[in-house]
C-alpha cells in the first residue's frame, strides 16, 4: 500500500485537490492522509465542507495581515512535525501557493518525494504573478513528479531540464471539480436578481494588483455599468481589507454592482455557468470557465495560462482602465466575437486528471 499525503491551504488549492482526494480514497492500493495549512482558514472550510472531505491536520496557520515571511516560517515550523510522524511516500502540492512553496520545501529538507500538481506553468517573470511565478518554479526544482495539465506545460518543464520521464500530462483536476458542482436545477436570488440582464462576475485579489491597479480594474467595471443599463455585476468579494476598502471607494452607491461574500465551491461554479462573461485576476478561473463556455477577460499583465489565449477562450485585458473597459465593451458589442469565444472550447482537460493522477502514482500507468 502507497502512502500519499496532500498538502494544501487556500480556497483555489482545495477546489483542485479534493477532487484528487476523492479519487485516491477510492483506491484501495492508497493510504491517504489529507494535512492543510489554513492559509485560507474560512473560505478554505467552505470547499471542504462541500466535498465532504475532513482533514487529517489542520496546521492553522492563518494570522490577521500575515506576511509572506509568516506564513512560510509557520508553514515550515508546524508541518515538519507531521511529516515526521507520517512518513508518506509521496506528499502532493498544488500549484503555486506559499502553502505549496513551504511544503515542498520542508519535503526536501526530510528527502521525501513530491508530486507537484498543475506542474510546467510559466510567465518567466519572477515577479508577475508575485509571489507565484517563483514558487512554482521552485516547486518544480524539488518535485520528482511533474502532473502537468496541458502539452505546453510538459515542454516548458522539458525546456527547463526536467526529466521527461517525471512529466505527465493529466490535464486539469479544476475541470474535474466542475462534473459534480454544476446543476441544472440551481438558484439563487442573486440570479434572481440578475435576471433579465447581461450579468458580470468579477473577482479580483492578486497580490501584485492591489492599489492603483485595482482601483483602475474597479473604475473600468464601474465605467461598464454606467455605459451599458443591461449590465448587472456580482463580485464576491476576497477577504483581504485592502481590497474590500478599494472596492467600497470605487463601488460606493453602485446599484447595478453587488459586493457579497465569497461563496462556497458550489455556488461560485453554478454563478460562472450563469454569467455572460468573466472578469478575472485568478488563475483557476481562466480554465474553468472556458469549460462552461464563457469568455473570459483576464485583469493581468500576463498569463502562465497561454492554451487559453491561444485557443481564443481568454483575452489578455491588462490592468489599465482604459484597456480593460475597451475590451469589456467589445465582447458586449460584437456578437460574433462573444461567440467565437464562448465556443473556442477548454484546452485544460476532460475532467479525468485525478483519475490519471492515481493511476501513475499507483503503477497503473506509465506515463
Amino acid at each position: 500500500m502507497k502512502s500519499i499525503m496532500l498538502v494544501f491551504g487556500t480556497r483555489p488549492e482545495a477546489i483542485k485537490m479534493c477532487p484528487l482526494v476523492l479519487e485516491l480514497r477510492g483506491r484501495e492500493e492508497a493510504r491517504v492522509c489529507v494535512c492543510v495549512t489554513g492559509q485560507h482558514k474560512s473560505m478554505l472550510k467552505q470547499v471542504l465542507d462541500a466535498f465532504l472531505i475532513e482533514p487529517d491536520y489542520d496546521l492553522s496557520i492563518m494570522k490577521e495581515k500575515q506576511t509572506l515571511f509568516e506564513i512560510t516560517i509557520s508553514i515550515l515550523n508546524k508541518i515538519s512535525g507531521v511529516l515526521e510522524k507520517e512518513k508518506p511516500d509521496v506528499v502532493l502540492v498544488h500549484g503555486d501557493t506559499s502553502t505549496a512553496f513551504a511544503c515542498a520545501l520542508a519535503c526536501f529538507y526530510l528527502q521525501i518525494p513530491v508530486g507537484h500538481v498543475e506542474a510546467g506553468l510559466r510567465t518567466y517573470d519572477i515577479y508577475s504573478p508575485y509571489p507565484e511565478e517563483f514558487n512554482r518554479q521552485a516547486i518544480g526544482i524539488i518535485a520528482n513528479y511533474h502532473f502537468a495539465p496541458t502539452e505546453k506545460a510538459r515542454q516548458n518543464l522539458i525546456g527547463e531540464g526536467k526529466n521527461p520521464s517525471t512529466i505527465f500530462v493529466t490535464g486539469n483536476t479544476g475541470i474535474d471539480a466542475l462534473k459534480t458542482t454544476v446543476r441544472a436545477d440551481y438558484s439563487h436570488e442573486l440570479l434572481e436578481w440578475a435576471s433579465g440582464s447581461r450579468l458580470i462576475l468579477l473577482t479580483a485579489h492578486r497580490r501584485e494588483n492591489l492599489g492603483e491597479p485595482m482601483r483602475q480594474i474597479f473604475r473600468a467595471v464601474k465605467r461598464i455599468t454606467e455605459t451599458y443599463p443591461d449590465v448587472k455585476v456580482i463580485y464576491p468579494i476576497h477577504l483581504n481589507p485592502l481590497i474590500r476598502e478599494i472596492a467600497g471607494s470605487v463601488f460606493a452607491g453602485e446599484e447595478r454592482i453587488r459586493l457579497i461574500e465569497p461563496l462556497d465551491v458550489i455556488d461560485f461554479h453554478n454563478f460562472l455557468a450563469r454569467a455572460e462573461l468573466i472578469l478575472t485576476d485568478s488563475g483557476g478561473i481562466q480554465e474553468e470557465a472556458p469549460g462552461l463556455g464563457k469568455p473570459v477577460l483576464v485583469l493581468r499583465k500576463s498569463t502562465e495560462r497561454p492554451e487559453g489565449v491561444d485557443s481564443g477562450a481568454l483575452l489578455l485585458a491588462g490592468i489599465e482602465e482604459e484597456r480593460i473597459y475597451n475590451s469589456v465593451s467589445g465582447l458586449l458589442n460584437d456578437n460574433n466575437l462573444y461567440n467565437r469565444m464562448s465556443n473556442a472550447g477548454n484546452p485544460y482537460g476532460d475532467g479525468e486528471a485525478s483519475r490519471r493522477i492515481a493511476d501513475i502514482l499507483l503503477g497503473q500507468k506509465d506515463k
